[in-house]
């Protein structure tokens, strides 16, 4: 594999999950080796898991004070579509969460086009497994020789335990994934927005479980499982090279995710470049 580009722009503008605020972004084609950069306020954020600020309830990020929340879905729809190298201009503290999936993410990148870049792809691979657990949360990479992800939650009612197995590529991640939206309890609601979360939050951009079940019609019957794997595909993007293993997350989330993603990017970080395996 080589890595890849953007072949054009593509730009969108909306309301941010948690803080509510109106956001435009510009998501624009970069040079091999520059990663998956952030640019606020002047200020460059690469996508890599030291710049990890912040866990709760999303994924942030951060550099020379500039910060941006909620990177994951943006990120997850460029990880799992195998776009890594992109320059993100946004213009204000949160990503967008449009329909709170990475749906629409997708459709611009599969609209836009992605071009090669005639460098080998840098893959992060395993001798040893590799665990991180919190309490009864749990998250491991094992070797293989291919990327796939095992995804079990286990929710309080309506909700309950969910499973998924997937191995990863574009058209499994379109597919199968990349639909899959952001999800919360009714009663949940005033407990975010009093600590100042879920204020753009609503039945447009977000599945509600009701005591009774989903106050929305759901895409998939497991739609939960599926987005906690958009999520930990986005929180893997941190990595910063292809996780040439399979991951096993167990009621994990973006604290866990974060944990995971800084082991394997100190593995690649470790390892002479001569080692670092082409994906």
């Amino acid at each position: 594999m080589t890595e890849k580009t953007l072949a054009a722009p593509f730009r969108f503008s909306g309301v941010a999950l948690h803080t509510g605020a109106q956001v435009e972004v510009e998501v624009a084609p970069a040079a091999a080796g520059a990663g998956i950069v952030f640019v606020r306020d002047g200020i460059e954020i690469p996508a890599v898991a030291e710049n990890v600020v912040e866990t709760s309830r999303a994924t942030v990020i951060g550099s020379r004070g500039a910060t941006v929340s909620t990177v994951e879905h943006l990120l997850s729809a460029l990880f799992g579509m195998r776009v890594d190298n992109a320059r993100i201009a946004i213009s204000g503290p949160e990503v967008p969460v449009v329909d709170g999936s990475a749906q629409w993410f997708v459709g611009q990148i599969e609209r836009v086009g992605v071009r090669e870049l005639g460098v080998e792809r840098a893959a992060v691979t395993l001798d040893a497994p590799i665990v991180e657990r919190d309490g009864d949360r749990l998250i491991v990479a094992l070797p293989a020789d291919r990327f796939s992800v095992r995804c079990i939650v286990d929710f309080p009612h309506p909700v309950g335990s969910e499973y998924l197995a997937l191995t990863i590529d574009e058209a499994t991640y379109a597919r199968e994934v990349a639909g899959a939206r952001t999800f919360g309890y009714l009663h949940e609601v005033e407990a975010l927005r009093a600590r100042g979360l879920a204020q753009g939050g609503s039945l447009e951009n977000a599945v509600v479980f009701g005591p009774d079940g989903p106050l929305q019609t759901l895409r998939w019957s497991n739609e939960v499982v599926r987005h906690k794997m958009l999520d930990l595909l986005g929180d893997l993007a941190l990595v910063g090279a292809w996780p040439q293993c399979e991951i096993v997350a167990v009621k994990s989330g973006h604290a866990l995710h974060a944990r995971m993603s800084s082991r394997l990017r100190e593995r690649l970080l470790s390892k002479p470049l001569s080692e670092v395996s082409p994906s």
